[in-house]
């Protein structure tokens, strides 16, 4: 069981690590909003992604990609907008103000709960799952490796916004959801 949980760990982190679009996003709101904040919105949305891959398996993969698009595109474009509207002192970290936990919890939480389902670990996870018939093992361990992936995102932002001002972060933070819809919105069609 132990050995699952490794092996289910150590797939899912390096299936996520490469190419994911919900790394720039924990990157981009840690720039702009409370750490803490944004890894309890990030941790609640991965502990449910994981949670919906292993209790429904396969039909993940059999979602229409052209909803699943559409959905991360929106997502993305909603996150710049917040990030780029939501105002707060000009300081390169954020102080007390710079949103509730309520608030800034829920865009962490929707930003990741909202993009990307049906991705390389969801399907990781729904195979290692239905394969061993342990679901609450595959499950720490997608979790685990997710909030791993989530964590390294966090020091990245947090070291970038301690060295840059606000004032630039909004915009850059802002362009790169942007940039992530756009994205998610020409993928399906590059790809085909």
């Amino acid at each position: 069981m132990l050995y699952l949980l490794f092996v289910t760990y150590g797939a899912v982190f390096l299936c996520e690590w490469l190419g994911d679009k919900n790394l720039y996003t924990i990157t981009s709101l840690t720039m702009r909003f409370q750490t803490l904040y944004v890894f309890c919105g990030f941790t609640a949305a991965y502990m449910i992604k994981m949670g919906v891959a292993v209790l429904v398996g396969q039909a993940i993969t059999e979602l229409p990609t052209s909803m699943l698009n559409v959905v991360s595109t929106v997502t993305f474009f909603v996150t710049a907008l917040v990030i780029w509207f939501r105002r707060s002192d000009d300081h390169s970290a954020p102080t007390k103000q710079s949103g509730s936990f309520s608030r800034v919890s829920l865009v962490a939480f929707a930003a990741i709960l909202f993009s990307e389902w049906g991705d390389v670990g969801q399907i990781m996870t729904a195979t290692l799952s239905a394969r061993y018939h342990l679901p609450v093992v595959v499950w720490v361990g997608a979790t685990l490796a997710l909030i791993t992936k989530g964590l390294l995102a966090l020091a990245i932002g947090r070291g970038l916004r301690n060295r840059i001002p606000l004032s630039v972060l909004r915009p850059v933070c802002a362009s790169l959801c942007v940039v992530m819809g756009i994205v998610s919105a020409i993928e399906p069609v590059v790809g085909r």
